[in-house]
């Protein structure tokens, strides 16, 4: 990786040039989530890749505040693979969660750092549609439809999308997995990249060292030695279905480095693994 700052910008260049008036589509969690630090790096980031032209689509999570508010009102969650299985008690709380603290807090961090960022869920314009998983409140995608996104990408805002979607004959909406909607929206407005900010270095062997790039075989083979488990797997199984559905790249990056975004976009090495 470069160190001179000549050297830098001139490495950044042909990657400036190349994502300038692409999509990219940014899961935004973990610490860079909750750092104050993180967070204000993140802004800056995401105001910078909006002036340089690309394009910027970002779906969050909440888990652990979710997870709080649950424990406060005492109503119990589990988790199977790494996903919440979300009952019709604990649906309203999350959509409060997700939707009326994260989305609007996020949405405001980012317009007081120079961004035009609107707040949304999968509920507004119909943008996408869920069935329900195995009889709870935690849903599967059936439906983008991303009208809503374009004319907000048009516009030159970038929506920051809670991960709730509407169904049929169900008022409360279904909570989705952040990891897949990231994906789908990413299929959906064929995006050039999708970006998973963890809270690791990336995806790790069993030694505990960085794997730069991982395919389906790979992944398999990871996998049933438990090598890759719990969380990993959902944003894994995102990044390689986004892959076969005409998504150039996807990337799971390490959000407690301060700029990760920027350092696995506009450097030659990279920071994460890199999902093809």
């Amino acid at each position: 990786m470069p160190t001179n700052t000549t050297d830098i910008l001139l490495d950044s260049l042909p990657f400036i040039q190349h994502f300038r008036n692409k999509i990219m589509v940014i899961k935004y969690g973990g610490a860079a989530q909750i750092n104050p630090d993180l967070k204000e790096s993140f802004a800056k980031d995401v105001s910078l890749l909006h002036l340089l032209g690309i394009k910027i689509i970002i779906v969050h999570g909440g888990g652990k505040d979710i997870n709080l508010m649950l424990e406060k009102l005492q109503i119990t969650s589990e988790f199977v693979n790494g996903v919440r299985i979300t009952s019709k008690e604990a649906m309203p709380v999350v959509e409060m969660v997700l939707s009326g603290k994260i989305n609007k807090e996020l949405s405001n961090f980012l317009n007081t750092h120079g961004s035009k960022a609107v707040g949304i869920n999968g509920k507004d314009g119909k943008i996408f549609k869920a069935i329900s998983q195995d009889g709870s409140f935690t849903g599967n995608i059936t439906e983008v439809h991303p009208q809503l996104l374009d004319l907000l990408l048009q516009g030159g805002f970038i929506p920051v999308v809670a991960p709730i979607a509407y169904g049929d004959n169900n008022p409360l909406g279904y909570n989705i997995n952040a990891d897949y909607v990231a994906c789908e929206i990413a299929k959906a407005v064929n995006a050039s990249k999708v970006i998973f900010l963890t809270d690791t270095k990336g995806v790790l062997d069993d030694q505990g060292n960085l794997i730069t790039s991982i395919n389906q075989t790979k992944f398999t083979e990871l996998k049933e030695k438990n090598i890759i488990t719990g969380g990993m797997i959902p944003k894994l199984q995102s990044c390689l279905d986004c892959t076969k559905h005409g998504v150039e790249k996807a990337h799971i990056i390490d959000g407690r480095i301060k700029h990760s975004i920027l350092l696995e976009l506009f450097t030659s090495g990279g920071i994460g693994t890199e999902i093809c």
